[in-house]
């Protein structure tokens, strides 16, 4: 993202939105430039550009934190240098709550809102998430390599990553390894193997809803009755509920081997999951940037009341 030529220019940009800013406090000059007096309307055009080149690239809002941390800083110094007291209260007033967001949300924890029924029964649509962004080591953009307390995502881990095909987080649940041969056969997963460990829990008649294409290429969703199984599974130190549709993604035996460096993930709402069996594919190491920790609220639309009762950890 840092080499993007859109976030280098909109970088340039802001930056000379700023020195002018600062040149026009210093002197006061009696005649306000054009830049000077729309800096608002200028900068703004220029920070949408940068959210528009950290949407594509797969960037995070820290890289724009920190960036605003530092500039802020140099410009309060350089206030503090020129004893002027606008520059001062201005850039202080600006550093000290970008500093403070910066940590707390790139190196402690960032809100995640999940957007599909991947992760069901356990995560729905319109659940609030913390990511715990020291999972797996400290880094300020989310794909990339760990600067420090690098740790490897471990067998049942709720890992948030970036896709290697698209630039929206994902959340899945951690199933293999590099190295890990991983079998389904009747959907039931092998690891090695060795059987993940499956209990059946109970069955439920419920209405789905499914996207067909008709021979004109058209999309059409239509309701179904359909049965559903759930499931109990444990996979390293995890103990969690999977949901499986009968009849769903009847599929012949498939098997996988990790390549090095890469992880495989599969969602608990195992018939309706975008993962590594499908479009997913395997996960690079440096794509993955925190695991899902606690549900703190669920808000299932904008007409709803948002509600805490199933906040807590995740399993």
């Amino acid at each position: 993202m840092l080499t993007d030529p859109l976030f280098i220019l909109s970088l340039l940009g802001m930056g000379v939105c700023l020195g002018v800013w600062v040149n026009d406090t210093i002197k006061k000059p009696e005649t306000k430039s054009f830049l000077v007096e729309n800096i608002s309307s200028v900068s703004t055009v220029f920070g949408m550009l940068m959210l528009v080149s950290i949407f594509i690239n797969a960037g995070d809002l820290g890289i724009i934190l920190l960036f605003g941390s530092l500039i802020a800083l140099i410009v309060l110094v350089i206030g503090i240098g020129l004893k002027n007291k606008e520059i001062i209260s201005t850039s202080r007033g600006y550093f000290i709550p970008l500093f403070i967001i910066f940590i707390l949300r790139t190196f402690l924890y960032e809100p995640y809102q999940i957007p599909s029924g991947s992760m069901m029964p356990g995560l729905k649509v319109g659940d609030f998430l913390l990511v715990d962004k020291n999972s797996y080591g400290l880094k300020v953009n989310r794909v990339g390599g760990p600067f420090a307390l690098d740790h490897d995502p471990e067998y049942g881990d709720v890992v948030v990553f970036i896709p290697r095909n698209n630039p929206v987080p994902y959340v899945k649940r951690l199933i293999g390894k590099p190295g890990d041969s991983i079998r389904i056969i009747d959907k039931k997963i092998y690891i090695n193997g060795a059987p993940v460990q499956k209990d059946f829990l109970k069955s439920e008649k419920e209405t789905i809803t499914k996207r067909f294409r008709n021979s004109s290429g058209e999309i059409f969703t239509r309701e179904k009755e359909v049965v559903v199984d759930y499931f109990s599974e444990s996979l390293g130190d995890a103990v969690f509920t999977t949901r499986n549709i009968r009849g769903e993604n009847v599929q012949y035996p498939s098997e996988w081997t990790i390549p090095s460096g890469h992880y495989f993930v599969m969602g608990d709402n195992r018939d309706n999951s975008n993962d590594s069996t499908k479009d997913v594919g395997f996960v690079p190491r440096e794509n993955f940037f925190g695991t899902a920790s606690y549900l703190f609220m669920t808000w299932e639309c904008w007409t709803c009341i948002p509600h805490f009762s199933r906040a807590g950890k995740i399993n």
